[in-house]
């Protein structure tokens, strides 16, 4: 029997990171969960969700394997229906390589990045991910879960990069040239797909930057 529901994913950006305060690379070595404001950006999201219901029939929660991604999302598991919290690394931040752990004043001493579009396909430091193959990496991952889940509802606990690939991946935009977008921390980006058996299965951006809860 076919699903006639639509499939939703639906991408939330972290809180504040403590990383970003401490102007700190936040790979898996520098990435130590949310600031305090962070952790009240997502308090604010979980009581608008609770208030609203408007995931509450969601009952799929994911989250990057970072610090700020999951205490992001563990903020929201009660109220997204969702009693256990799956991670993925592919859907982390850029993986920063050599780079990760060091300040942002000590990496700008020693790398030049990014200075230009070639730099899309130019890692931030050694053993560092390309912006492009980040943005491969989303579309792969949201590609993935979104068969997984046909005619669902999936909550991410993600990252700014993760949302901006996901224009590229969902929309078919390409990869270059970039365009500067804002991705407010705890935000709600949401995307929606008909049924598996409509025949216009195009990708729906139902909103971007949604960050209602912090004004």
């Amino acid at each position: 029997m076919t699903d006639d529901r639509p499939t939703r994913l639906v991408l939330v950006r972290h809180g504040e990171a403590q990383c970003h305060v401490d102007q700190v690379v936040g790979g898996m070595k520098g990435c130590t969960g949310l600031s305090g404001l962070g952790r009240r950006q997502a308090e604010a999201l979980r009581q608008r969700l609770e208030r609203t219901g408007e995931l509450a029939d969601a009952g799929v929660l994911y989250a990057s394997t970072l610090p700020r991604a999951i205490e992001t999302a563990e903020a929201i598991a009660g109220v997204v229906g969702a009693s256990t919290i799956e991670q993925d690394e592919d859907l982390c931040e850029l993986h920063p390589g050599d780079a990760d752990g060091i300040t942002w004043e000590e990496f700008r001493a020693r790398y030049a990045w990014p200075s230009s579009s070639a730099d899309l396909y130019r890692p931030m430091a050694p053993g560092a991910e390309t912006l492009a193959a980040l943005w491969v990496r989303v579309a792969c991952v949201l590609l993935r879960l979104a068969t997984e889940h046909e005619g669902r509802t999936v909550v991410i606990a993600c990252h700014g990069g993760v949302i901006e690939g996901s224009l590229r991946a969902l929309a078919e935009m390409p990869l270059a040239p970039r365009f500067k977008t804002r991705i407010d921390n705890t935000s709600i980006t949401e995307w929606e797909r008909p049924a598996s058996d409509d025949p216009h299965r195009r990708w729906t951006l139902v909103r971007f930057n949604d960050h209602a809860h912090l004004l």
